[in-house]
């Protein structure tokens, strides 16, 4: 019981302190995407994923970049796209 409370702690104190960062090391952008180090490392290498390599070797991530680039390719919703062709036809009075 103690394990679990001290390994729950462990988690809020990395939790937080993660939070708090805007420089992220590659283990810090695994934990905030849920993504595997090997597919972040083939993704910076691919160009994919907006990184920076000051010296070289070591990878860092601007944290609002990590976060814009996560939301992009969104999946608009039904209602979303209805909107949409209603404005479109509003628009362009093409008789939709």
């Amino acid at each position: 019981m103690e394990d679990k409370i001290l390994e729950q702690l462990d988690r809020i104190e990395r939790n937080t302190l993660l939070a708090a960062k805007n420089v992220l090391t590659i283990r810090d952008v695994s934990a905030l995407t849920g993504l595997s180090l090997s597919w972040i490392y083939k993704a910076t290498c691919e160009r994919r994923i907006p990184h920076y390599k000051p010296s070289g070797k070591i990878l860092y991530f601007d944290r609002k970049e990590i976060e814009d680039w996560m939301r992009q390719g969104k999946q608009l919703s039904n209602d979303e796209l209805e909107q949409q062709a209603i404005n479109f036809c509003v628009t362009n009075k093409k008789g939709c």
